[in-house]
């Protein structure tokens, strides 16, 4: 697998961390804690990580939820706000998700209290129309971003340094729209994504790819795929193609989606890098992954 530097952006941050990270590793093998790494990262939470962990439909986490009214917001739909209920290790990283076209804040529902239950503060969006298109999408994403950090209840249980985008179908294509015009974001994962642009080039945020052998609406040859080949070879990016898989699949609970988007979110809104070891080798083909690609996420 390829290895990179990281983009000038973090440079700086995720090599101090990494190297903290590898340090507490080689020295203190045995500490696999909570708390092991928590003085050289002080974005990690939850315990260390397992292959179990990652695949559970809860993590470690108790979550509470808000809804949130299209009439108490501007820019955006509304929607639903999954947090982690306790205050116990501080601000969160955060994830706003927008539904495919057509579709509402239900079909991606799922993701909301999965992902929270890992440590994230996550935001289910519904859109202004149920017809808007990935620019629109992209748009209303970061503007739920921005009522998450500013105005929302949680608003003090998030940390506004550390976000995130997903999406599925338009809304997968939204993402990338919203990553390009907002560097910042620390990640984003689109899921069987729709976008006639088909050059991300612009795009400096870490970003999984997700992919259905069959999908029909936005087929891989024409969408995920070119949106992969179409980053920045020196990013952060990985792709993951779905074996029996369909454009809906993202609608329902889905372990493999969930365990890399966990990872994902881990590794790069946390600097966690206690998930890189599910990164990094790419999954194998298998029952659920008909391939995958990308760059390993870390430097030497």
């Amino acid at each position: 697998m390829q290895q990179h530097p990281h983009t000038s952006r973090r440079k700086t941050g995720r090599f101090a961390a990494l190297t903290a990270a590898v340090a507490a590793v080689v020295g203190l093998t045995t500490l696999n804690g909570p708390g092991a790494q928590a003085a050289d990262n002080p974005y990690e939470r939850g315990p260390a990580p397992t292959e179990s962990s990652i695949e559970a439909l809860r993590g470690p986490y108790a979550v509470s939820d808000i809804s949130v009214s299209s009439l108490s917001v501007t820019g955006f739909g509304g929607g639903t706000i999954y947090y982690p209920t306790s205050t116990a290790d501080g601000t969160f990283g955060a994830i706003a998700i927008s539904p495919g076209f057509t579709a509402y804040q239900s079909s991606i529902a799922w993701l909301g209290p999965r992902l929270a239950s890992q440590g994230f503060v996550v935001f289910t969006i519904d859109t202004n129309t149920t017809l808007d298109q990935p620019a629109s999408r992209g748009d209303q994403l970061l503007a739920a971003l921005d009522y998450l950090t500013q105005r929302s209840a949680v608003r003090g249980r998030v940390d506004s340094s550390r976000l995130g985008v997903m999406g599925h179908s338009m809304g997968g294509g939204g993402s990338l729209e919203a990553a390009k015009d907002r560097p910042s974001l620390q990640a984003a994962i689109p899921l069987t994504p729709w976008n006639l642009d088909k050059t991300w080039s612009e795009v400096r945020t870490p970003t999984l790819l997700f992919g259905a052998d069959g999908d029909t609406i936005a087929p891989v040859s024409s969408h995920a795929e070119p949106f992969y080949s179409g980053l920045p070879s020196s990013l952060d990016r990985a792709y993951i193609e779905l074996n029996g898989a369909t454009h809906f699949t993202p609608n329902s609970s889905n372990t493999t989606i969930a365990k890399y988007s966990v990872s994902w979110l881990k590794r790069f809104i946390d600097n966690d890098t206690r998930y890189e070891q599910f990164l990094c080798p790419l999954p194998r083909p298998s029952l659920t992954v008909e391939e995958s690609r990308g760059n390993c996420p870390h430097t030497s």
